[in-house]
């Protein structure tokens, strides 16, 4: 009897949900032999299922609806554990605690022992604790709302969950309106990286992702204030999305672009010191810190570390310019081939920042990147390594050279068939 693709689909789903199932129960040994087997288990998966969601023009609705009920299993399997004991979200609640307790988070050091008693034991063990906090205002203000529901690191994990949710619905009505497979959204919702670094360890970067989204959609609609209001949210959460400022040239009026930057300055006037926009320990970032960006650690020995920032938001912009002519117009590839090529310059990179593209990895065109979400899971050895008393960086060399291995692979194959293909 022949497997239809729809039992492919649901076989591929079962697997990928008692992997991560496993992955979850040993979360607290993150990169150990049994988190790593069954999270690399789960990405082959998910590369397979890859290959029959774009081979496949269309399901029936059933298999959308099943694979995301897998989807919500695992992610709350995942939910239900604690993040690690120094993961960013004890900052985040760090940094809501203090906002509403009268204090500038972008100036307080959380190892400042005239502040020991602000603490709670989930903020004791919050990393780089000699540093004020680097997160812009949009980031910072999504903290103190959440704390102020109720303070702890499950709320603000659920909060995140709440916006990958979101995100599937926005991409649902953005595959409708664009007249596209609705069993996309498993491109997105099946991605083993959300079930770790949003549903696990919890990450703000799944809310600007969200916002990213909608201002893509915006665009689609021709909402245009919508859209630049979006972006200028999306880049107060993280400063990534800035590279995507030539997408929006000409599409959006002066007057919503001017909209857009009045509310960014408005989000950062609560933290204004001494009349100046604070970027808290931003700078210690480019300066010090060095994690899984082979490029930016080449280069680091000879120039310096603001102009190699500026080299990595300049190889952003550029790729953004030449994709707005030569990408079909609201082609995801444009938002996301640009983020990633600055993420490829970045000084770190870990696996949360690829949060950012999950949305738009939509199409064979963007398989390279696709891979990358799969390809960097070796990186989480390090949080084993660390833990058996390693210093932080000490990366076994075949890690990087395999992760951006298949990624250039990947790319290769896919710009050779691309110049073979007939015209």
């Amino acid at each position: 009897m022949k497997v239809t693709p729809a039992w492919r689909v649901y076989i591929l789903g079962v697997t990928l949900c008692v992997a991560l199932t496993i992955c979850s129960r040993n979360f607290g040994d993150r990169g150990g032999p049994s988190f790593m087997a069954s999270l690399t288990l789960a990405g082959i998966v998910y590369l397979l299922a890859i290959r029959e969601f774009f081979t496949t023009p269309k399901f029936a609705r059933r298999v959308v609806v099943i694979g995301l009920v897998l989807a919500a299993v695992w992610h709350i399997e995942f939910l239900r554990v604690p993040p690690g004991a120094d993961d960013d979200i004890h900052r985040y609640v760090w940094d809501g605690r203090v906002q509403r307790l009268g204090y500038n988070p972008y100036i307080v050091v959380p190892s400042d022992p005239a502040l020991g008693a602000l603490h709670t034991p989930e903020t004791r063990t919050l990393n780089n604790p000699y540093l004020p906090s680097p997160y812009p205002a949009g980031a910072q203000l999504f903290f103190r709302a959440v704390t102020a529901i109720h303070e702890s690191v499950f709320t603000l994990k659920v909060a995140f969950a709440v916006c990958e949710v979101a995100i599937v619905f926005v991409l649902l009505d953005l595959l409708r309106c664009t007249r596209q497979g609705a069993h996309l959204v498993l491109a997105y919702a099946w991605n083993p990286l959300l079930a770790i670094e949003v549903a696990g360890s919890g990450h703000v970067d799944i809310v600007g992702a969200l916002l990213l989204l909608v201002s893509a959609v915006a665009l689609v609609r021709r909402w245009r204030a919508t859209a630049a209001v979006a972006l200028g949210l999306a880049i107060a959460v993280k400063l990534l999305p800035v590279v995507l400022l030539p997408l929006y040239w000409k599409r959006v009026r002066v007057r919503d672009a001017a909209l857009a930057a009045a509310l960014l300055g408005l989000l950062y006037t609560p933290f204004l010191s001494h009349g100046r926009i604070p970027t808290g320990s931003l700078g210690t970032y480019v300066q010090s810190f060095r994690f899984n960006g082979p490029l930016f650690a080449a280069l680091d020995q000879v120039v310096p570390p603001q102009w190699l920032a500026g080299l990595a938001v300049l190889a952003g912009l550029a790729t953004a310019t030449w994709l707005r002519s030569a990408a079909p117009e609201w082609s995801p590839d444009a938002f996301a081939w640009p983020m990633a090529a600055s993420l490829f310059c970045a000084p770190v990179v870990y696996p949360w920042y690829l949060l950012w593209l999950l949305p738009f990895l939509r199409s064979a065109s963007t398989m390279p990147l696709i891979i990358w979400t799969v390809s960097i899971i070796p990186i989480y050895v390090q949080w084993h390594l660390r833990a058996l008393g390693r210093p932080w960086g000490s990366l076994p060399g075949w890690v990087m050279l395999l992760e951006y291995g298949c990624v250039a692979a990947a790319s290769a194959i896919f710009v050779f068939r691309r110049c073979a293909a007939p015209r």
